[in-house]
């Protein structure tokens, strides 16, 4: 009679089946920062996304605690490691100026300054701002009753219809008059074409950021 002898699977099939780590623990891990590792089946795995694995199985998302400073006062968050910085000025600070539009990047209405620097709060991971300077809509003027030059300018050339956009617009707008693109109005329709308005406000828009940036 033939024999038939049957390959034990090998190491490496058994760990692609024991542990397979989701974009979710991926994820989770990038943000956790560097940390140790553990060897699964010979294979070295970086222990935050073991640690992620086994708080996703038991129903918790994985999180971390953040402090960063929004608008000139200090917050101390816990936050879902998966959370976008527009997640958390919206739905556990109250600030729900800055908008969610296409929450992929690709509108612009979400746009605030950190650290001075504009980005697409949709897109920027909030756990990996520890100690960042967020600047959003409400916190943009002074606060003694003025308005940003920015803010006057849009009212001026009546620089909105809808005004969903207008809060990214303006803060769009902020940080490329501190970048030093408003040389030229070309130049401006360029540094702020991420921006979109649906309402085709975009001639007056210009017109609003070259006010507030050389006064006419």
């Amino acid at each position: 009679m033939e024999e038939r002898i049957l390959a034990e699977p090998s190491d490496a099939a058994a760990v692609s089946t024991e542990f397979e780590p989701t974009r979710r623990t991926v994820i989770a891990a990038m943000t956790a920062g560097v940390g140790g590792a553990v060897v699964v089946g010979g294979s070295t795995v970086a222990a935050p996304v073991l640690a992620a694995e086994e708080a996703v199985a038991a129903g918790t998302p994985p999180s971390g605690r953040l402090s960063l400073a929004v608008n000139g006062e200090r917050h101390t968050v816990t936050v879902d490691n998966r959370a976008s910085l527009l997640d958390l000025l919206r739905e556990q600070l109250g600030l729900t100026g800055s908008k969610k539009g296409c929450n992929a990047g690709a509108c612009g209405a979400c746009t605030v300054l950190v650290d001075g620097r504009r980005v697409n709060s949709c897109l920027t991971l909030a756990v990996r701002l520890e100690g960042a300077e967020v600047t959003t809509i409400e916190g943009l003027a002074p606060g003694d009753g003025d308005l940003h030059p920015l803010q006057q300018a849009f009212i001026d050339q009546d620089a909105f219809q809808c005004g969903f956009c207008t809060p990214g617009q303006i803060m769009s707008g902020v940080g490329c008059i501190q970048e030093g693109r408003t040389g030229s109005a070309a130049e401006v329709r360029e540094w702020m074409s991420g921006n979109l308005c649906r309402c085709g406000c975009y001639v007056k828009i210009v017109r609003a950021v070259g006010q507030a940036a050389h006064g006419k």
